[in-house]
């Protein structure tokens, strides 16, 4: 019980100083206060703290420096990519600096995921995408919707037969679980984009490549657009 509650503790550290962090509480070069000092503000041992620090430094955002003590590190060296920087991210990041940032990295591997599905996916990767894409449309509310777009996104990702494709899944999933999430509750009609789902679901069935790619570029540019107030309604194909 009591390592659980080391545990427990460090973890609430390192989720409190790194919310601060991320969020521009506590700035780049700013130097945190002495670890004595610091334990009894956040009410947690020496040790708990000392563990947390060791986390927050491996994810790049505060270093130890002999004679000076611990300071927040520049965004630079943060690992961007880290879920729980990522997350942090999310939570703190303005609306249209996140939908930026996301949609430019969406736009990088998502299309061309999309078009190496269409060459390489196997019956059953097909059918664990055909399963998603059923599961958004029979989506009752906002939330199954997101739940089940996330799901389109990673077999799509799975279907590509690539493991180091398909690892960016697990990097980036908070932060398309938080779009998905936002696009859906933002838009007057959360399935409004289910007929570029269906497309690229086709194209990838049909082994098309090059019809998946563009489905899921125009799908991503969309639901920028949804994001930013901006998106047209789409007339029915």
């Amino acid at each position: 019980m009591r390592v659980t509650n080391v545990r427990n503790l460090h973890g609430h550290v390192i989720q409190e100083l790194g919310v601060r962090i991320v969020s521009g509480r506590l700035r780049p070069g700013e130097v945190l206060p002495r670890e004595e000092t610091l334990a009894e503000q956040m009410d947690v041992s020496r040790t708990a703290l000392r563990e947390a620090m060791r986390v927050l430094s491996a994810k790049g955002l505060v270093e130890a420096r002999p004679k000076v003590g611990t300071r927040v590190r520049e965004e630079r060296y943060w690992h961007q990519l880290d879920a729980d920087v990522l997350a942090w991210r999310c939570a703190s990041m303005p609306p249209a600096d996140f939908v930026q940032k996301l949609v430019q990295m969406r736009e990088i591997f998502e299309p061309a995921a999309a078009a190496l599905a269409a060459r390489r996916c196997d019956e059953t990767q097909l059918k664990q995408i055909e399963s998603a894409y059923r599961a958004m449309e029979a989506a009752r509310n906002s939330d199954e919707w997101a739940e089940a777009d996330l799901q389109f996104h990673e077999a799509v990702l799975v279907a590509t037969n690539n493991e180091l494709l398909a690892s960016l899944f697990s990097v980036v999933e908070t932060a398309l679980g938080s779009f998905f999430v936002q696009s859906a509750r933002k838009s007057g009609d959360f399935k409004y984009s289910l007929p570029y789902h269906q497309q690229v679901f086709d194209a990838i069935r049909r082994r098309q490549p090059e019809v998946a790619r563009s489905a899921m570029q125009q799908m991503i540019v969309d639901s920028s657009a949804n994001m930013n107030g901006k998106r047209r309604a789409r007339k029915s194909a």
